[in-house]
């Protein structure tokens, strides 16, 4: 082999060599650049769905409207999205909208909203452009006269012509579930018909989740068919968490054994509790009431 064909042939392979050291980094799932903050992964879905096969959530209750302590966490006035200005709405006792309702799922599921909280597509919370958080609201499905009442604790949805993202539980509860959006009409629900407590500056870390629960508030984790798989779940689960877990059985109007953590007198432990699953990677954990 000739000087200039030894010459051509090192180039080449310099050539290859600055290529691949250039190229991007990729996650362990391939997917573009490795996550550099915990919401990152959510990314690795190009679209949005539900569970893998239909789950019955007709159990979840409505969420219960409340005084919470409002901080500047999700509550930045005005903020900019998609090169659009957003301005909270300042009174928002007599807020009530019609237009179109869409849902977000496993996508976000586990993930951050725009609060802090971890996003649960199984309990009734809602996104909201211009809402303070928290707010409570009531949606009503003009097709079908169903409603439910969910706790905004995110931003969104950022599609034109959307004025609420729901959590899959809310768009089931109301029948959306399948069709992804439906018209719509978004009402406030303030506890006992009176004005929310003021916004206040962010002096007392974490004071807006430290807020009461009622009585009997547990985390739902699992639910079985048969006992003995209810408890192998629970042995595996009571040694990486702090939290008790009990199994509430029925035998009507089948059997089943549900696996759950609590009680929880507060926002703030079950918000603890959340974040101890995530850590297990366990994310569809909803929120009941025995």
């Amino acid at each position: 082999m000739g000087k200039y064909q030894l010459q051509s042939l090192w180039i080449l392979g310099l050539c290859v060599l600055l290529a691949a050291c250039s190229a991007p980094q990729k996650s362990p799932t391939g997917k573009g650049k490795a996550p550099h903050n915990p919401n990152d992964g959510r990314y690795a879905h190009d679209k949005d769905f539900g569970p893998d096969a239909d789950v019955d959530l007709s159990h979840v209750p409505d969420a219960v409207p409340r005084y919470e302590v409002r901080t500047r966490a999700g509550n930045k006035n005005p903020y900019t999205v998609l090169g659009k200005t957003y301005h909270l709405i300042e009174d928002e006792t007599s807020y009530k909208e019609r237009g179109y309702a869409s849902w977000y799922g496993k996508k976000f599921n586990g993930y951050h909203t725009s609060n802090g909280e971890v996003y649960d597509m199984y309990a009734m919370t809602g996104a909201h452009k211009t809402l303070p958080i928290p707010s409570y609201v009531r949606v009503k499905n003009l097709d079908n006269g169903k409603s439910v009442v969910v706790r905004i604790n995110d931003r969104g949805p950022f599609h034109q012509g959307r004025i609420i993202d729901l959590s899959y539980a809310a768009a089931q509860r109301i029948g959306i579930h399948k069709t992804g959006t439906g018209r719509v009409e978004v009402e406030i629900a303030l506890p006992h018909d009176a004005a929310p407590i003021p916004m206040r500056a962010n002096n007392t870390k974490a004071a807006h989740i430290e807020s009461a629960l009622p009585p009997g508030t547990y985390l739902q984790i699992g639910a079985f068919s048969q006992k003995k798989s209810a408890q192998q779940f629970a042995a595996s689960i009571g040694t990486k968490i702090t939290y008790p877990l009990t199994i509430n059985s029925a035998q009507s109007p089948k059997e089943i054994h549900r696996v759950r953590i609590g009680p929880f007198t507060n926002a703030k432990s079950l918000q603890d509790a959340r974040d101890q699953l995530a850590r297990i990677k366990i994310y569809e954990a909803h929120v009941v009431y025995q």
